[in-house]
């Protein structure tokens, strides 16, 4: 019985050192594999300095020197400016990539450039001193406002387009309600027919709508990122009709109706003022060419028989 139970201990204690020397080298060859892939990730070419400049030239050099120099002329322009060139921005659909730092870093580059180009002008043109300064300050102005025209154009062109489908915009949103649909719905088939810069923008009220704000903080974000009056007349009939229960097919059918006649003044009212604007055309362009079709035979002919006498 002893000689049985010591070769069982024997047995268990050689089968727990061999676990006990597995486990170990186990644990050893698990080390060094992973000391190998270690290493192995170090000594891969991976080299920084390498694949930072295998990358374009603007996005290594150029475009973080905009960010400086538009962080540091954002620090010393005024809070005034700055707060019009986000609006300008959002009136423009905020373009990625761009914010008030860049568009100031684009003012300095212009700036710098068009300054350049009016010394070298005014310096080797063959301008005298007086014309010289006028072409320095010129270049001044042009190249510090530039960009600045360039975003008002743009977000111009945008709220033009948003101002022009907005009544058939609301044509649509007001049948779709009174066809039976919810307002959230009705905002989802026009974001969807309507496009362009209309639809992303009621498509952006209703994303923000899902994500939990509120529809009237919703529609006065949306009237806030337009500069037409319409559209602002439009967010607040709504909000009010949402907070004092009014009938929102009701107040879409005044609104469409109300946008149909804006249209239609508008329309007459940029009729009425072809007759001023075609004036100096006529004026500088075609007059004179019609003087020297008509009195130039007369003219040769007079100066002729003077000369002959």
């Amino acid at each position: 019985m002893f000689l049985a139970l010591g070769v069982l201990a024997a047995f268990v204690a050689v089968f727990m050192a061999a676990s006990a020397i597995g486990d170990y080298f186990l644990q050893r060859e698990q080390m060094f594999r992973t000391l190998r892939s270690v290493r192995t990730i170090e000594l891969a070419p991976q080299d920084l300095r390498r694949r930072e400049l295998a990358a374009p030239f603007l996005r290594r050099v150029l475009i973080p020197g905009f960010q400086r120099s538009g962080q540091f002329f954002r620090r010393m322009t005024p809070a005034g400016v700055v707060d019009r060139l986000n609006k300008e921005l959002e009136y423009a659909g905020s373009p990625p990539g761009w914010d008030a730092e860049r568009v100031l870093a684009m003012k300095t580059v212009t700036l710098v450039g068009f300054t350049v180009g009016g010394i070298l002008l005014s310096r080797f043109g063959g301008l005298d001193a007086l014309q010289g300064i006028v072409v320095v300050l010129l270049s001044l102005y042009v190249g510090y406002y530039l960009p600045e025209w360039v975003l008002r154009s743009r977000s111009g062109k945008r709220q033009e387009m948003m101002r022009r489908a907005l009544p058939d915009a609301l044509d649509l949103l007001s049948i779709t309600v009174e066809a039976g649909l919810g307002f959230d719905a009705a905002v989802a088939r026009v974001a969807k027919h309507a496009g362009g810069p209309l639809g992303g923008e009621f498509h952006r009220v209703l994303q923000e709508m899902q994500i939990g704000k509120s529809r009237p903080e919703a529609l006065r974000d949306f009237g806030e990122r337009s500069s037409i009056p319409e559209l602002k007349s439009f967010v607040l009939s709504m909000i009010q009709a949402d907070i004092f229960g009014i009938s929102i097919a009701k107040v879409l059918h005044v609104q469409a109706g109300e946008m149909r006649i804006k249209r239609r003044q508008r329309a007459e009212e940029q009729a009425q003022k072809v007759p001023v604007k075609i004036i100096f055309p006529l004026i500088l362009c075609i007059f004179p060419a019609l003087f020297v079709v008509l009195l130039g035979p007369a003219a040769i002919t007079i100066y002729d028989n003077i000369i002959s006498r």
